[in-house]
């Protein structure tokens, strides 16, 4: 396996917005869009096309997310094929709001929770693939 396959990064706090179940409970279709940001943003970087996100191998939600929690969410090319991009992720709760403490209180977590773990492939067609390998 090529050592230069590329990597994502993405930082965002759960908003409000993201709230859909009592309790302020994100549902995990929140986090799968992350996933579809991360897998785009790998095809991009290694073919200079946003691919077509083709399928999920796994999917496995670990941890609860809630309005105000602040995530971390990676993905990196695994494999490669002649049009198909085997990608892992993973999403950790990296902070969270401590209303407990006051309403605005809000702190990062010494160690990271395991929210979700991923496995997709993208496809970019022969035609589309803008970058030499």
């Amino acid at each position: 396996m090529p050592q230069d396959l590329p990597t994502s990064l993405i930082r965002l706090r759960l908003g409000q917005e993201d709230a859909h179940y009592g309790g302020n409970l994100v549902a995990g279709a929140t986090q799968l869009k992350v996933v579809g940001d991360l897998i785009t943003e790998l095809a991009m970087r290694y073919d200079g096309d946003e691919g077509l996100f083709r399928a999920y191998e796994s999917v496995e939600f670990l941890a609860p997310l809630y309005a105000g929690d602040w995530i971390e969410a990676r993905g990196k090319i695994v494999s490669v094929g002649s049009s198909s991009r085997r990608c892992e992720f993973e999403i950790h709760k990296i902070g969270g709001a401590r209303t407990d403490v006051s309403e605005s209180a809000a702190e990062f977590l010494d160690e990271p929770i395991l929210t979700l773990k991923a496995v997709g492939t993208t496809v970019v067609p022969k035609g589309h693939q803008r970058f030499e390998h």
